[in-house]
């Protein structure tokens, strides 16, 4: 009778076809995780942003490098209990007597968010120098990272609608913007932006040579004739579904077909689909689009790139897509199946609203409001640098099996001890038994628990990236 697979145990097959456990996960030693921490976001660089923002002046009841990681590694759900919690974890963590509720609370002003933003900046800088990802082969050809962009409404108190108003709403209502572009390679966010939740989505993407040699997974809220010519002009590559009111002109086909094949030459996309009777459709077609204003005047332009219809038996309707990638390098069924990868950003947003309570604040207090979007982004980069960390120690038929929801609601039950082993490394806490019991928990935790126990569980991720 053959054993049933656990959290941390599963079952693999030898040179002479026999099944055998294989061993549990390797835990985190001693210092590993604290370490990845402290160069995610140095403490040197917390006290410099702390005094160039302002947020600090002299550090005498308050330590900002304490301040911000009981922070980001303090989070909760319920706002009334929420601040009270926080200035009575600040008090636990920085081992003081006493604080007084007005000394913590004044804390929360623009200089604060200020200094959450710059150290928000620093990590996500420092958060593609331990990357959690490689990309497949086929994309390496090509490219050195995929990225992935979108935005999320975070719905506010009413009463603070005049400063953030709602774009559709039949009562007064407050939202912001989340804009995040998500690298597959780093395992998390490459960019970080709030904006007005009246902002058009497209306007957040400002493109320039960092897109070069990086392919792009844009929805139709980014869809954009004259972007996708400047991602081309920047050498990068782009796979966007295709507008239904879109009409591009067909220029040739890149697929042979058999018997009585509808001629595409010189014909619209609206002619095509609907006699449509094939399962693939590949196909270079001409895209036309306005340039900006130069001079005063405007000109027109086309953009040659390929148009790829499948069918889908689930929807009974083709899926369209446009890019710039060759045939020779992804196929049809590729494309479509890259395109995919746009629901690691959709996970990132229900992480970030299910562990890091990023809409659960209903606070009237704007600044406030601001630092606590703050520090839930800086929770989810921290969140994913000890995630590449347990991934790379992984043994490489582990590691899709670390998946980043159950992460998050591991690494958010675990966060209290992950906050004492940090103190402990950073010389605020006597390194005593309880920091040990601390970090076997710890260790356990995010190496076991993590661990999603359906070994044959198909993983969206594991086409493209190990």
């Amino acid at each position: 009778m053959l054993a049933t697979p656990s959290d941390d145990l599963s079952l693999r097959v030898d040179h002479l076809g026999y099944r055998r456990k294989s061993p549990p996960p390797r835990p985190l030693d001693r210092a590993s995780a604290q370490e990845s921490l402290d160069r995610l976001l140095p403490h040197e660089t917390i006290h410099q942003i702390a005094r160039e923002t302002g947020f600090v002046v002299r550090e005498r009841t308050i330590d900002p490098v304490v301040f911000l990681w009981t922070l980001v590694l303090g989070f909760g759900i319920d706002l009334h209990r929420f601040l009270e919690e926080l200035r009575e974890a600040y008090v636990r963590a920085a081992e003081l007597e006493h604080l007084a509720c007005s000394t913590y609370y004044l804390r929360f002003t623009p200089k604060l968010s200020e200094f959450l933003r710059r150290c928000l900046q620093v990590a996500l800088a420092n958060l593609p120098q331990e990357p959690g990802r490689e990309l497949d082969p086929r994309l390496k050809r090509i490219a050195e990272d995929v990225v992935i962009k979108d935005s999320s409404v975070v719905r506010l108190h009413a009463s603070l609608a005049t400063k953030f108003p709602a774009t559709r709403s039949r009562k007064v209502a407050a939202g912001v913007k989340v804009d995040i572009l998500v690298s597959v390679c780093a395992n998390g966010p490459k960019s970080v932006a709030l904006v007005g939740e009246r902002t058009a989505d497209i306007k957040t993407l400002r493109l320039g040579p960092w897109i070069k040699g990086r392919i792009l997974l844009a929805d139709l809220g980014y869809y954009s004739h004259r972007l996708f010519a400047k991602i081309t002009e920047y050498e990068g590559f782009f796979v966007s579904r295709e507008k239904e009111n879109a009409d591009p002109l067909f220029v040739r086909s890149l697929k042979v077909h058999r018997g009585r094949a509808i001629g595409l030459d010189g014909k619209r996309l609206s002619e095509v689909l609907p006699r449509l009777d094939r399962g693939v459709l590949d196909a270079e077609v001409e895209l036309s689009y306005k340039r900006r204003v130069y001079s005063g005047r405007r000109s027109s332009d086309t953009l040659v790139c390929r148009l790829v219809a499948i069918w889908s038996e689930k929807d009974g309707k083709y899926h369209v897509y446009l890019t710039n990638i060759a045939p020779e390098h992804l196929s049809a069924e590729e494309v479509a199946c890259l395109y995919s990868l746009r629901w690691e950003i959709e996970l990132t947003f229900k992480e970030l609203k299910t562990s890091y309570a990023l809409d659960k604040f209903k606070t009237t207090n704007e600044h406030v409001m601001e630092a606590l979007i703050w520090t839930a982004l800086l929770t989810l980069v921290a969140s994913r640098r000890l995630h590449n960390l347990v991934r790379a120690r992984a043994l490489p038929e582990h590691r899709e099996r670390y998946t980043q929801l159950r992460w998050g609601k591991v690494f958010r039950r675990t966060a209290q001890n992950i906050l004492d082993c940090l103190l402990v490394h950073l010389g605020v806490h006597p390194d005593g038994t309880s920091s040990r019991r601390s970090l076997r928990a710890m260790s356990i935790a995010l190496t076991r628990f993590t661990l999603d126990p359906h070994i044959n569980r198909a993983r969206f991720r594991e086409e493209w990236s190990t």
